[in-house]
């Protein structure tokens, strides 16, 4: 549904280059984040799905037509909560809708109201988005974004700021879209505990350049079964490892290659002299790999 392809971008020519080559995809109905430090060029991608802001090489493709070539096409197939929300706070919520949705020459009341059911601000329609709250607003954002139902859906950090229940809220709202409407999702967010819950895969982008696409954490059925060993003698594990073709890391996790169990790790251990002093399963976070990509350490 989505095609990123050869993606390159600097601004002038004494710049820091923006995009070096990012290449990935995002199949239909799938939800998949899209995460990087802050310079890292996400805002860049985004801006380039939308046709604000255009390739120095690379084209994007949605829904089969390419942005920069058929970008009428393209576009209709999109809705997208960009950067900041603004809205006509002497205005209500409904009345922000119909003044939105006017620009592009189209309205239609029955799918305006299954859009504020579906992002729960039925109530609060009626009101004047002066007195929304900030998750309020982000859900009218919402709203605003899927009218008129797009395939596509692109979320520029959809959470910032919210409470936690408004971010459970609207991550209950993301996945229903998916479950019910069948959207295709690109997110990008620095709330790496939510893109987890909600992604099927993430692309990560480090200083212009894709250094990982795939599927993390629980949603990774090819990684290696991985265990945490706690043991005084490491040289010994080390050694057991080796024979037994697993990794073992100066950290202390093991991870397995696909013939050997936990069970018969541990019987190998314990039969070459090591004491084993703790085994665990230790599951690889989404977190843990967006650290070691992009090279940052915790605290």
């Amino acid at each position: 549904m989505i095609e990123a392809k050869n993606l390159s971008k600097r601004y002038g020519r004494s710049a820091k280059t923006a995009l070096n080559h990012v290449t990935f995809s995002v199949g239909d109905g799938e939800i998949v984040g899209l995460l990087g430090h802050n310079g890292a060029g996400k805002s860049t991608v985004l801006g380039i799905m939308l046709g604000m802001v255009r390739p120095d090489e690379g084209e994007v493709c949605i829904a089969g037509h390419s942005v920069q070539h058929e970008r009428s096409k393209a576009l209709r197939n999109i809705g997208a909560i960009f950067e900041a929300a603004v809205f006509y706070d002497y205005l209500t919520g409904w009345q922000n809708l119909r003044v939105l949705c006017s620009l592009s020459g189209w309205w239609d009341e029955k799918e305006a109201g299954r859009v504020l059911e579906m992002v729960n601000l039925s109530a609060a329609a009626k009101l004047k988005t002066g007195t929304y709250s900030h998750g309020m607003r982000q859900r009218l954002a919402l709203a605003q974004a899927l009218l008129p139902r797009p395939r596509v859906l692109l979320l520029d950090e959809p959470t910032d700021g919210l409470d936690p229940e408004g971010i459970r809220e609207f991550r209950e709202t993301v996945l229903r879209l998916r479950k019910e409407w069948g959207m295709t999702i690109l997110l990008n967010s620095h709330l790496l505990a939510e893109v987890e819950q909600m992604c099927d895969r993430c692309v990560i982008l480090k200083d212009g350049r894709k250094v990982f696409e795939g599927p993390v954490g629980a949603n990774d059925r090819k990684a290696r079964p991985r265990f945490r060993l706690e043991t005084p003698d490491i040289r010994e594990a080390d050694a057991v490892a080796f024979q037994m073709k697993a990794v073992f890391s100066k950290k202390g996790t093991v991870e397995l290659p696909d013939d050997v169990t936990g069970p018969e790790f541990v019987k190998a251990l314990v039969e070459g002299g090591v004491r084993v002093e703790s085994w665990s399963p230790d599951k690889q976070s989404l977190e843990d790999v967006y650290l070691e990509l992009t090279g940052r350490k915790r605290g």
